[in-house]
């Protein structure tokens, strides 16, 4: 799964640390993502010396986010300007590799242009340990946009010096990043699996049925209203198999397993904008990985059909 980076080792831990010039810097528009595009077609972060050449103030206040390896993520939350990014599409940089990796991941000698890109553009990046830490990177620097002014005095906040938390100056209440649980559940049926696909959602492949867990659930109460919402099932015998991080949306998914309980007539929902445009019972033998090695929905395919699931 994605955030699977070994041999490189994530280092979330609060330190205090000051940005060197080949250091990557995440800058955010709302919600898209500053990218650099390299002439090789690669894409990577933009670096702090690169951002300081476009905008100087947005260079300045980069602070510390986490490390992988020995290479330390840093966030700035001052946007650049438009004129100073169509200034700086295309430039020569010389910029410091990610860990050992050089050209065509952190930066390459050779022109290069900047774009404001949706956050699922990372998943194109081909080095495995920064599209993790571009995207973790990204889910802080949203949790930190967010929280500039205090949700309840509106005085202006302040990052914490000892942890990472934001804090109110003025009533002094603290802010900790969101994290959002979600539920992920493989229905199965003997030797066949439940899947789904939504009808307007950007990710068109197919699915399992998944969903936020709710204020006063249980994962396992979770699991019983979103199967029974999204495809009309009951379910039994639920058993957890792994769980994944998914900075995308801010959450941590936990995957479970359930056998259909009585009829296994799919009845989808069809309300919201995202309703289902069908759920279909697939034998392990027809399964096809649609996405492997990156979600935690597929890696749970795979499981099922090298019948190495949770039983």
């Amino acid at each position: 799964m994605f955030q699977e980076i070994g041999p490189h080792v994530f280092h979330n831990e609060f330190r205090k640390m000051l940005p060197g010039e080949g250091d990557p810097l995440l800058v955010l528009d709302g919600n898209q993502i500053l990218l650099k595009f390299h002439k090789s077609g690669s894409i990577s972060l933009p670096t702090v010396g690169e951002i300081r050449q476009l905008s100087e103030a947005a260079g300045k206040e980069a602070f510390y986010l986490f490390s992988i390896d020995e290479q330390p993520f840093f966030l700035t939350l001052r946007e650049i300007p438009e004129k100073a990014l169509r200034q700086g599409e295309r430039f020569r940089t010389e910029a410091e590799g990610f860990g050992e990796q050089k050209a065509g991941q952190i930066g390459h000698e050779g022109e290069s242009s900047y774009s404001y890109e949706q956050l699922n553009r990372v998943r194109e990046m081909e080095d495995r340990a920064l599209l993790f830490g571009a995207a973790v990177a990204a889910q802080l620097g949203q949790w930190y946009s967010l929280h500039q002014y205090c949700g309840k005095c509106g005085v202006k906040t302040v990052r914490s010096k000892t942890e990472r938390a934001i804090q109110c100056p003025e009533c002094g209440h603290l802010y900790y990043p969101r994290i959002s649980p979600v539920v992920i559940i493989a229905i199965t049926d003997g030797d066949q699996i439940l899947l789904t696909r939504y009808k307007n959602a950007p990710y068109r492949r197919h699915a399992l049925v998944a969903g936020f867990v709710e204020i006063g659930e249980t994962l396992e109460d979770a699991i019983r209203r979103e199967v029974r919402e999204e495809v009309g099932l009951s379910v039994k015998n639920i058993r957890y198999c792994e769980s994944q991080p998914w900075p995308f949306s801010s959450s941590l998914i936990a995957g479970f397993f359930a056998d259909v309980d009585g009829d296994r007539t799919v009845h989808l929902n069809t309300d919201g904008g995202e309703e289902l445009a069908e759920g279909v019972w697939v034998s392990r033998e027809d399964l096809v990985l649609e996405d492997p090695n990156f979600s935690l929905t597929w890696d749970m395919v795979r499981k099922f059909k090298m019948h190495e699931e949770p039983v």
